[in-house]
């Protein structure tokens, strides 16, 4: 036989000689028990953390929601700079209705009596003035309050008022929320709620977290924050809902879970520009006809309500999927047996060459016994 045709022959078997599993039995107790505790793992793997934990035999559905929300309370304010004064909701929830969030006024200062007319700017050194010529007439200033005049006028100080009493103030939170693909609608108002409930609850984590209704001094202790120190400069705070939902049969478990947790820059080093305030202003004309106003510049708490959530429910699809990366997983453990059987056993030579065997027909036995015994002869 030439040594092309002995060529030919090895690559025609290295094409398509056939390898089929072959079933060693090793009386080993540590090969079996590497084989059987790689099949725990992948096991516990599969069923305690893709099954029971991540819930991947389930579909998924992101939440869509609504929130509106309803503050009240009341408070009295006396102090020395401005007249006695008793302030409602419509003083302090400013504006009334907001997207997703309310404001609530804490602390002012208020300027009343201003009318267009010549008043002295707020200090600093680009409108500090020592001299009449030191006033440009006509400089517009983007950041100050009106176009100078070439006199100097007197700076006057405003006062302010700190509405303590807000932290008492309790707010209705009314959240529904819908899962689009699964055809689910709930609310935070849960079906056990009535009128007459939600006259006297009060949200408790512990004695009463299915009640809508949150006192305001609550909302801002469990965000990590004293409310009167908060209420002086103002800042924002964001009530967070999680309506992680189990929407299977045997668990149907979707029931809102609060949080609460300042947003907004809290630093103890970089606090230039804290807290959160704004102007607004309040006009009425004399008995003369002559347009007045009050400036108030509102410093207080924006409270942003913040849903989020996923549902999940059985699925037919990412069963099969998983299941399929089980399988194969599992179809891995023989390969770490093999693995520790050929690399760290004493008798690895003996099981590797038990392992693989090449069959040889009878004939070519036959064949190859005849040619042995003629050749003796």
């Amino acid at each position: 036989m030439s040594k092309s045709t002995g060529c030919c022959q090895g690559f025609l078997h290295y094409v398509f000689d056939y390898e089929t599993p072959k079933t060693l039995i090793i009386p080993s107790i540590r090969v079996g028990f590497v084989f059987r505790f790689t099949q725990f793992l992948v096991l516990l793997y599969v069923v305690g953390y893709v099954c029971v934990v991540q819930k991947a035999y389930q579909e998924t559905d992101s939440v869509i929601s609504t929130v509106t929300t309803k503050v009240k309370g009341f408070a009295f304010t006396n102090i020395s700079d401005m007249e006695p004064r008793f302030w409602d909701v419509v003083d302090y929830n400013i504006p009334p209705q907001g997207d997703g969030s309310f404001f609530v006024l804490t602390n002012v200062v208020m300027t009343p009596g201003q009318t267009q007319s010549r008043c002295a700017e707020l200090p600093n050194p680009s409108t500090t003035c020592v001299d009449d010529c030191d006033c440009v007439e006509g400089y517009n200033d983007p950041r100050g309050n009106g176009t100078p005049q070439s006199q100097i006028h007197p700076h006057t100080p405003t006062p302010t008022s700190l509405l303590a009493e807000a932290e008492n103030f309790t707010v209705l939170i009314k959240n529904s929320i819908t899962y689009p693909k699964f055809n689910f609608h709930k609310r935070n108002i849960l079906s056990h709620i009535n009128s007459t409930y939600l006259k006297r609850c009060e949200f408790n984590r512990k004695t009463d977290p299915d009640c809508p209704i949150f006192r305001l001094k609550h909302i801002v202790s469990e965000a990590g924050e004293d409310f009167q120190d908060m209420a002086v400069k103002g800042g924002v705070l964001g009530i967070l809902i999680d309506w992680s939902c189990d929407l299977d049969w045997w668990a149907r478990k979707c029931y809102p879970k609060y949080t609460f947790h300042r947003l907004d820059n809290k630093h103890p080093v970089n606090n230039v520009a804290p807290g959160y305030n704004f102007r607004f202003a309040k006009y009425y004309r004399t008995a003369e006809g002559e347009e007045v106003r009050t400036l108030i510049k509102a410093y207080g708490i924006r409270f942003d309500v913040i849903v989020f959530g996923t549902a999940g429910k059985f699925g037919i699809v990412p069963t099969i999927v998983n299941l399929g990366a089980a399988l194969s997983f599992l179809s891995l453990v023989p390969m770490v047996a093999d693995w520790f059987m050929l690399t760290c056993m004493k008798k690895r030579d003996l099981y590797s060459r038990q392992k693989s065997t090449y069959l040889v027909e009878e004939s070519e036995v036959e064949s190859a016994s005849m040619s042995t015994t003629y050749g003796t002869q």
